[in-house]
């Protein structure tokens, strides 16, 4: 009886496990809160490359993906928390916030946990260079989206720029990035003004503005909801009718409802659907599984996400933290529904496409997808 026992445990393990192995995904993010806007949007394509995934059987056919989602309320103290709390329950990879500052506050338990974790969709380049080894992004980084839209303002003849910033946080100091490049290029800084997270009244800023002369033409702010809308409107109350440069922080329905105001506005983000392309395919998906059109790109950066971690399966062959932490680290064009997916060479933010989006009549107009000239991406900026 023993010997048949033996004999049937050796045949089964060499036949490869009885059950399918398990990836599981702590997911620490903003479900409620300032960056919900962003997370809850990321968090539903995350959900529909999963079911996709595990409905084929899993990644290569037996290894199905398990979310273990805590929802940290747009709150860096939540979120240390809650990446503590999964990682007790020894998750292999961790999904972070929409943002640097709450990301990097679970840097410590990250570290020294040494589990990877990649943000939802934080764009600071900064991100992964604090967070150390185990940390990284999964969006256009913030050097890199000005860098694109600097050069478009420069090619359209733009000269002058004035840039709109907050100090709060490593997400709203893109400007810095694009008045650098701007600057590079030969054009010419004509003012300055910072705005604390949360502000309401923008009027001194606009006046400030309407009054210079010569008038900026071009005006670059990485301001989002709900600062954005309130920032936009005082500048076209005051008359100042410079050309308007945002980042993918405006990429949401508010924008396109906010009428002639917003008439005109360039942002860059992280992907635009055109025809035949894997962007257009994902909303289809998304339009099947929740009954309407996608209104912002984040929801396809949640699916890119998760085949990132696919990729990172298959190329290890493991859900072990270490092996996929590795595996990350050396991906090479990994198929996203917005792009490919680098981060061979890099510091942890990875190489993807920019894509430059007009608002046209309330609807989206695609103005360029380039690629980023190297020379002139800048140095990340610590605070």
């Amino acid at each position: 009886m023993k010997k048949l026992m033996l004999s049937t445990l050796l045949a089964a393990s060499l036949a490869g496990p009885a059950m399918a192995e398990t990836l599981t995904v702590g997911v620490a993010i903003s479900q409620t809160g300032a960056l919900a806007p962003f997370d809850a949007p990321v968090l539903e394509g995350v959900h529909i490359a999963v079911d996709e995934i595990n409905a084929a059987g899993g990644i290569g056919g037996n290894t199905k993906i398990e979310l273990i989602e805590k929802d940290v309320r747009s709150d860096a103290a939540q979120t240390s928390i809650a990446v503590q709390e999964l990682a007790d329950q020894n998750v292999s990879v961790m999904i972070l916030p929409c943002d640097a500052d709450p990301a990097l506050a679970a840097m410590g338990v990250v570290s020294s946990a040494q589990i990877p974790a990649i943000s939802t969709c934080a764009s600071s380049p900064t991100l992964p260079v604090l967070g150390g080894d185990y940390m990284f992004a999964n969006f256009p980084g913030d050097n890199v989206q000005a860098a694109v839209s600097a050069k478009w303002a420069f090619d359209q003849g733009y000269r002058n720029g004035y840039i709109i910033y907050s100090p709060d946080t490593q997400y709203t100091t893109m400007p810095v990035y694009f008045i650098e490049v701007l600057t590079k290029l030969g054009g010419t800084m004509l003012g300055q003004a910072t705005y604390t997270i949360g502000q309401q009244d923008f009027s001194a800023i606009a006046t400030r503005i309407a009054a210079l002369d010569p008038q900026p033409d071009v005006i670059m702010t990485s301001a989002y909801e709900p600062d954005f809308p309130s920032l936009l409107k005082a500048l076209r109350a005051a008359g100042v009718e410079s050309q308007v440069i945002g980042s993918d922080g405006i990429d949401s329905p508010t924008t396109f409802s906010l009428g002639a105001v917003a008439e005109g506005l360039v942002f860059s983000t992280a992907g635009h659907a055109t025809e035949g392309s894997p962007l257009e395919a994902f909303n289809k998906k998304y339009e099947a599984r929740y009954g309407k059109a996608p209104e912002t790109v984040f929801n396809a950066v949640g699916y890119d996400l998760v085949k990132v971690l696919e990729a990172a399966v298959l190329e290890s062959g493991s859900t072990q933290p270490q092996d996929l932490r590795d595996a990350i680290a050396n991906l090479e064009n990994v198929q996203g529904a917005t792009s490919t997916i680098t981060y061979k060479g890099t510091t942890g933010m990875p190489v993807r496409q920019v894509s430059l989006v007009r608002v046209t009549e309330g609807a989206r107009e695609l103005v360029a997808q380039p690629t980023p000239d190297p020379s002139l991406i800048p140095e990340p900026r610590m605070r």
